[in-house]
Order: structure tokens, then sequence, then C-alpha cells
């Protein structure tokens, strides 16, 4: 009989993932999520709207929607970098 450590039950999820190929697909997405996340916080802090930030990016409504959507996994770094920019904070980046 195998020893179970207390509050945990079978390997760590990400043991999983990997073990079935998922964890770098799921890492970006969440990455992706708590950036979009973070921008709408700081939106939200800083009072600026969704017509004022496309402005900002010189870019549409519906392409800002695309950028802050959770879901969207087409966005690009340049985007986000400039999004950061747009609210007075940068995007990083790290190699671990």
């Amino acid at each position: 009989m195998s020893t179970i450590e207390k509050g945990r039950i079978g390997p760590a999820f990400d043991d999983f993932l990997k073990e079935e190929g998922l964890f770098e697909d799921v890492r970006e997405t969440a990455i992706k999520r708590v950036i979009a996340w973070q921008l709408c916080e700081i939106m939200r802090e800083q009072k600026i709207t969704k017509v004022e930030m496309a402005r900002r990016l010189e870019t549409s409504r519906a392409q800002l929607d695309r950028l802050l959507d959770p879901d969207n996994d087409s966005v690009t770094l340049a985007t986000l970098s400039r999004a950061a920019k747009a609210v007075g904070r940068s995007l990083r980046l790290e190699l671990a």
C-alpha cells in the first residue's frame, strides 16, 4: 500500500498535465488569462474606459475586446506589451 501525504492524493497536477502533454498549453492559457485580468483591473483602478483604452492603443473596441478576452490565445506579445504601456506598466517575461 502506498503512502499518501496529508492533503495530497496522487502526483502533482503539473505532473499530470505533463504526462498528458497538456502542460505548456494550459500554462500559456493561464498566463494569458492573468494578463487579461490584470489589464482589466488596472483599467478599472485608473478609470480607463474601453473606448479610451482602444484610443490609446490606436485600435478598435472590437480588437480591444479580443485582447481582454481570456480565451483568445491569438494575442501577440507585441500587443500585450503595447497594452501594458498604455496603462503605464511594462510586460515582463523571463525564461525559467
